[in-house]
């Protein structure tokens, strides 16, 4: 069952202890795609300028990515640039161009417009319900990522379009600012009267929580001596959920445990190497045997 994301592309130039790459591929429709074509069919909207060559489009041939909602402009692709700190828990965000992003106004081709399945990555809150608008009839699971800009910018247009949202996914800090609650669970029911019915809270190095309202359900972060690299992690963490929950058909308790758990995994593995290095040659084998290893390390007896 094919699953639509509609985000950025981008460039981005990285820089953590591990070394610096000064171009690598990014933005969070691209990692989101790359994490859950592994699992089901994608269909990407995003602009690009015209310095995105067909080199760079690589990156969706091969799998099950259909970039037919691929815009180009004239102009340059938005390019971030950011540095990370020694334990790679914080960023310096150096340069942020938004270039032909600034303009995105996102355009479903007409074979999209039927998808079951939606992912709104982190753009404006009047572009994700505009793009609600043009899906045909209403998805089975509409889940949405945002951040504190939009938060603190255009607060009542996210509450316009949360009212369409089922999962809501953003990070712990970002919870605590929409809700206006420090506690992770009173946050949640806070955020369940604006619409979503689940929220899951991405965070970081301690995993991910995921509450609806069966209860709480966390999954840990894999263990890594060296990750490299933290870029795209949450936007792999959404498109590994979002890609198995695609390809289960149904969004049962069971379903969405076992999509924390293959989010993690797609998550853990594209903080292994720079930008998408790792996603490029991942093999499904090797997610299914991380999701196992996943499985070991919170299995226990009473």
């Amino acid at each position: 069952m094919s699953l639509l994301v509609v985000g950025s592309v981008a460039f981005d130039c990285l820089e953590s202890p591990y070394g610096k790459v000064e171009r690598a591929l990014g933005g969070a429709a691209t990692y989101f795609a790359v994490a859950a074509s592994h699992f089901t069919h994608v269909n990407l909207v995003a602009i690009v300028g015209d310095d995105f060559t067909s080199k760079d489009a690589e990156i969706f041939r091969g799998r099950t990515i259909d970039i037919e909602g691929l815009e180009r402009a004239t102009g340059k692709t938005f390019f971030w640039s950011g540095r990370y700190s020694e334990n790679l828990n914080e960023r310096i965000t150096l340069v942020t161009d938004l270039n032909v992003f600034a303009d995105f106004k996102p355009k479903l081709p007409e074979k999209y417009r039927r998808s079951k399945h939606v992912f709104l990555a982190n753009i404006a809150p009047d572009l994700q319900r505009d793009v609600l608008q043009q899906v045909t009839n209403r998805p089975k699971i509409v889940a949405l990522d945002t951040m504190n800009y939009w938060i603190e910018r255009t607060n009542a247009e996210l509450r316009e379009t949360l009212k369409h949202v089922d999962i809501l996914m953003i990070n712990d800090f970002e919870t605590r600012q929409l809700s206006s609650e420090h506690n992770l669970l009173r946050a949640a029911k806070h955020i369940f009267k604006m619409g979503p019915s689940t929220l899951v809270v991405k965070r970081g190095e301690y995993g991910a929580m995921m509450v609806d309202k069966r209860g709480v359900f966390c999954v840990p972060a894999f263990p890594l001596e060296e990750p490299h690299d933290p870029t795209g992690a949450g936007d792999s963490f959404a498109g590994g959920f979002m890609g198995y929950l695609a390809s289960a058909g149904k969004a049962n308790d069971a379903a969405l445990r076992r999509a924390m758990v293959y989010g993690s995994v797609l998550g853990s593995f594209a903080v292994e190497k720079f930008g998408l290095d790792r996603l490029r040659s991942l093999k499904r084998n090797e997610i299914h045997a991380r999701a196992r290893h996943f499985a070991k390390l919170t299995q226990f007896s009473l």
